[in-house]
């Protein structure tokens, strides 16, 4: 008989039909809610994504999940409810989101402050909202849950994974004790997916993810000279080949509607193949070496409400130095095509912020202008070690890019039918904030734009960091960073942001609620409760809330 390896987790989810992924010990028929679909095998390992239809708009209906017909989910363990799709319609729309979870044990060092212990990441903020959905109303739980990127970190693995590449490989020998290909990467997620709450959290709330450089290595993609010295390594193939084999089966594939992944051809390869090892290797070695023609993105529609998920880590164009590029040409084009339409609200997800701190801000342009020359070739040598040494490659890094951005959310914005919030969905740098965006005056914006960033579920700064993120938010770092543009000769950026929030630096997790043309944001942060009460131990508090439109 089957077995239930991870999952189930919900991803799709409409107003009539949604999808639930599984990963099994075994081939075999998989059915939610008497639809059926076969697993399908890569190098030993077994997936399928069901395609649930005959839901009803607005509904709650609670599933079961059966392997040839005998029932595996939900487990025995009790204490968690039943495990629910509910669709689309007839309530306001709230989402969950945030980035950067590092699994690791809950207990001591690893629920201390990093300055506390080096183990430590304090409590996982996905787990505390796991235990208030199952001890408050059903009408309270998220409709979506946003994962940011870095949901498993490939160079800093927890010991579980730790002590399963030691039992196959010698760790003195590189990549040492980070994921090294794809039967790592498997366990990765395994432990990443495991613990019970956030199992069950994501059993119930639909999610859609996008991976960021943790996913398969620190400063993934930072410059050409970064990928030339990694590509180079000995180890390197095989460990990009196991990142973008298992992101697609372990996230993508999760991510597309089920009429998109009726359209996919590398779908429909490994569903029909033996073992589809091979099809995915190849394919994932493509998708490393040749940017142009794989596109991560996609698009998720809430009723009136679209997201537009953005790759800002595989896709970009790093050749040559001075023609740096976020996006491929195609990728483009998708993107400006499909944030035109008449939306209550477009969100755009992108794991890296298009806006930060006004003094980081700064610093990643200037240092974009020594890359390319304006000190020099030798500034510009060094300019590219910075780079590398302070992770200055995020939005800002990518000038044009960034230039496009802000064209595109004004074109959209300024339309007739212009939505009521167009909203930057981000997280990586490990704080909280929220950034009101201000067009040139006369331009007629009707939307309200803003830059809403959180970060980490669990992975916070040390104090040492927190003070360098403080200083980039005053005014001192603002003025600082003002003389860097103005000594590389580089324009201040064509639109305005004030912090209206923020920063904050806990685990912390961020809400939208949206409703017909309205929305509103919450950020709440893990906390420990009063001594004494009914609650004792960590819970999540309210740091802020705040209208958006």
């Amino acid at each position: 008989m089957a077995g239930l390896i991870l999952g189930p987790l919900l991803r799709y989810v409409g107003e009539r039909e949604a999808t639930v992924w599984v990963e099994t010990d075994a081939p075999c028929a998989v059915e939610v809610l008497g639809c059926t679909q076969r697993t399908f095998g890569v190098a030993g390992h077994h997936y399928a994504l069901v395609h649930v239809t005959g839901l009803e708009p607005g509904t709650s209906t609670a599933y079961e999940v059966l392997l040839d017909g005998e029932r595996v989910w939900p487990l025995d363990d009790g204490g968690w409810p039943a495990s629910t799709i509910r669709t689309q319609g007839g309530r306001p729309l709230l989402l969950a989101w945030g980035s950067c979870r590092v699994t690791a044990p809950d207990h001591p060092p690893h629920s201390l402050p990093k300055d506390e212990h080096p183990d430590g990441r304090e409590v996982d903020a996905l787990r505390l909202l796991a235990e208030h959905m199952r001890d408050g109303e059903q009408e309270t739980w998220p409709d979506g849950l946003i994962l940011l990127g870095d949901q498993v970190y490939a160079d800093e693995v927890p010991p579980e994974v730790r002590d399963f590449i030691r039992s196959r490989r010698d760790p003195e020998v590189p990549p040492g004790e980070t994921v090294a290909d794809f039967e790592e990467y498997t366990q990765l997620y395994r432990t990443a997916w495991s613990d019970p709450p956030i199992r069950w959290l994501l059993s119930t709330v639909a999610s859609a993810m996008v991976f960021d450089d943790h996913d398969v290595h620190d400063d993934w993609n930072t410059s050409r000279d970064w990928v030339e010295e990694m590509r180079a390594t000995g180890w390197w193939d095989d460990r990009i080949v196991g990142g973008f084999a298992t992101y697609w089966l372990y996230q993508h594939m999760g991510n597309l509607s089920p009429q998109h992944l009726a359209q996919d051809d590398l779908y429909a390869q490994l569903r029909d193949a033996e073992d589809g090892e091979a099809v995915l290797r190849e394919f994932a070695f493509a998708a490393d070496r040749e940017v142009a023609g794989t596109r991560w993105s996609y698009c998720r529609d809430y009723g009136g409400t679209r997201l537009v998920m953005l790759d800002s880590r595989a896709g970009r164009v790093l050749d040559p130095p001075d023609e740096r590029s976020m996006l491929d040409p195609a990728e483009w084009e998708w993107f400006e095509e499909h944030i035109t339409g008449d939306f209550d609200h477009l969100l755009i997800g992108t794991s890296l912020p298009f806006l930060l701190t006004h003094g980081l801000q700064s610093l990643e342009a200037w240092n974009e202008a020594v890359c390319n020359g304006a000190w020099g070739k030798t500034a510009a040598r060094v300019g590219e070690q910075i780079r590398q040494a302070v992770d200055l490659e995020h939005w800002a890094a990518f000038g044009s890019s960034l230039d496009r951005i802000h064209h595109n959310v004004e074109r959209v914005g300024t339309a007739a039918n212009a939505p009521a919030s167009i909203v930057a969905l981000s997280g990586d740098v490990h704080h909280a904030y929220l950034a009101q965006v201000g067009f040139k005056p006369g331009t007629g914006m009707r939307s309200a734009v803003y830059q809403a960033t959180c970060s980490p579920f669990r992975n916070p700064l040390d104090n040492r960091e927190r003070s360098m993120i403080r200083f980039a938010c005053s005014r001192a770092g603002k003025r600082l960073g003002d003389l860097l543009l103005r000594s590389a000769g580089v324009e201040k950026p064509k639109v305005r942001w004030r912090f209206r929030q923020g920063p904050y630096f806990d685990n912390q997790v961020c809400f939208l609620e949206l409703d017909g043309r309205s929305a509103r944001l919450r950020l709440q942060k893990t906390a420990l409760r009063a001594e004494g009460t009914d609650d004792e131990g960590y819970g999540l508090e309210t740091v802020f809330e705040r209208p958006l439109t």
